[in-house]
């Protein structure tokens, strides 16, 4: 194994992945044909949530990872560190001091993959719909400090804001900001099913089984695009599997050229002591964080005292060691440690694991003891070590005789909807930030509009805090806005955060760019492989 360890800057920016693909080109080492990408995760379209790719409504990893080919955003992330940068505008800025007016400038000759142009009322007609049609996912909530946008010509559009926003340029660089062409894309309905039209490096080919899954996804370079980026490749299909072992199978016969979401610890163990020179293993920077969520209006966990219980039993140093080892990072605050505003809340109002101090918590607030109650997972969102995971919690909890806990794991199709109902009291959830903010790690779970649906509210949180901190351009300055967030967040537990990830690709070595594949939110940027002599 040709180990390489790149640790990327923490600088991009989601809710966690469901994509899938299979079937389709042909692989291999000719470099005309397609460069296939192995996954594991699964995407579904269900009665509950017809229209996965439509940008008004996707919220995930997978489902960006498909429009961030194929649907252009005004901005768009950098390859490195940094702040988001033109892509279907050729400029933008904000243009007051107050940061509450954003202007930019549309390319010149820009179309959509069908030939047809790309306009500022296009742009326009794009955001307000996602505005208007408030889809269930909750995305467009990062939409919420638009106030009205105008537009001048075909080529100018300006944002009026309702407060200040300094994270604005971020939140265009999101795929909830895609350009849709209005004679595709209704004004007041979501786009049901697979489809995706935009003016992206890339045209989509999906093959749909029984209506309801993708089983494979074909990206061809799109011969119209007009951007930023570098297609360094023609064209690229995801292949999904059912599991790791299966995937990484795939890889050493040569089925697949890459792969990604999601190994096993074991696996990514076993491939960094592995001495094959033909195979790669890139070691990438993450913003992954795993926590817990809480319906706080259901009876078994309404009570402050028995959220704040768990948080002082559970212990996430075991947690991660046996379940990710090396791959995780016990976490403290919803703000992982490597963005500007992180502060230790959880540790510093709890310190080590204690079932004396969370058994005196119960105690105060009269809580009967054992709590019964019961922690959900999905099955198959979050790779085969969640499973593993939720038992270890179980068995923390249990072995305090303060809690009697039953875990219950579903697919995802049936989770997401049913978190997103108020069904569950407790479920564990993955995120990768829309963009490399502390606001986005705290905003979409503690704002109005929330994509949890979480019913709890603090007013000091959504009518101070949040936007305070909005309004610092600065963002070291914001930080003590932000600190105060964290801060009652630990002592509320509408959330508590169990871990940060870092995350991998292995590749076959014919394969450039595997360092660029994926940014810090587990974004796949397809563009960027290509084939050759890696190193």
């Amino acid at each position: 194994m040709n180990r390489k360890t790149l640790v990327l800057p923490a600088v991009i920016g989601l809710l966690a992945p469901v994509l899938a693909a299979c079937g389709g080109t042909d692989s291999g080492s000719d470099g005309g044909d397609a460069i296939v990408v192995g996954t594991t995760d699964a995407f579904t379209a269900s009665k509950d949530a017809p229209a996965p790719l439509d940008p008004a409504y996707a919220y995930d990893v997978g489902t960006w990872n498909i429009l961030r080919q194929t649907v252009q955003t005004l901005m768009i992330q950098p390859r490195g560190e940094g702040n988001p940068v033109p892509e279907a505008a050729q400029s933008c800025g904000f243009t007051d001091s107050g940061n509450e007016r954003y202007a930019c400038t549309l390319r010149k000759d820009l179309k959509f993959a069908d030939g047809d142009a790309v306009t500022a009322e296009d742009v326009k007609y794009s955001i307000d719909r996602a505005r208007s049609l408030k889809a269930a996912s909750g995305v467009f909530a990062l939409l919420s400090t638009i106030d009205t946008v105008e537009t001048q010509g075909d080529r100018e559009v300006i944002f009026h804001l309702k407060t200040a926003d300094a994270t604005f340029p971020f939140k265009l660089s999101t795929p909830v900001a895609g350009i849709v062409d209005p004679d595709i894309y209704a004004k007041d309905k979501l786009r049901d099913g697979f489809q995706v039209d935009g003016s992206g490096p890339y045209t989509l080919q999906a093959e749909v089984e029984n209506d309801e899954k993708l089983v494979s996804a074909v990206f061809t370079k799109n011969p119209n695009y007009k951007g930023s980026l570098t297609v360094n490749n023609d064209k690229v299909e995801l292949r999904n599997f059912a599991d790791a072992d299966e995937m990484g199978t795939a890889l050493k016969k040569g089925d697949i050229d890459l792969m990604t979401r999601t190994m096993s610890p074991e696996q990514i163990q076993k491939l960094s002591a592995d001495s094959d020179d033909s195979v790669d293993l890139v070691d990438l920077a993450g913003l992954e964080i795993r926590y817990l969520a809480f319906n706080t209006d259901d009876p078994a966990v309404k009570s402050k005292a028995v959220r704040q219980a768990m948080a002082q039993i559970i212990d996430r140093g075991e947690l991660v060691s046996k379940v990710y080892g090396s791959q995780a990072e016990p976490l403290y605050s919803l703000v992982p440690a490597s963005i500007t505003g992180h502060s230790n809340s959880f540790f510093n109002k709890y310190g080590n694991p204690s079932v004396t101090k969370a058994k005196t918590l119960l105690e105060k607030a009269g809580i009967t003891t054992p709590v019964k109650l019961t922690l959900h997972y999905t099955t198959d969102h979050y790779g085969s070590a969640t499973k593993k995971e939720f038992e270890l919690l179980k068995k923390q909890l249990d072995a305090s005789g303060l809690f009697d806990v039953r875990i219950e794991g579903a697919p995802w199709a049936t989770f997401r909807p049913a978190e997103q109902k108020g069904e569950y009291e407790v479920y564990g959830m993955g995120w990768f930030p829309d963009f490399p903010d502390a606001d986005n790690y705290l905003a979409p779970f503690l704002d109005k509009d929330n994509f949890l649906g979480s019913p709890y509210a603090n007013s000091t949180i959504r009518g101070t805090l949040i936007p305070e901190s909005r309004r610092v351009a600065d963002r070291l300055s914001a930080s003590g806005s932000l600190t105060d967030i964290q801060n009652i967040v630990a002592d509320d537990v509408p959330v508590l955060p169990l871990w940060q990830g870092k995350q991998y690709v292995a590749a076959g070595d014919d394969v450039t760019g595997t360092a660029f594949a994926l940014n810090s939110s587990s974004t796949l940027q397809l563009w960027e492989l290509g084939r050759g002599v890696s190193g």
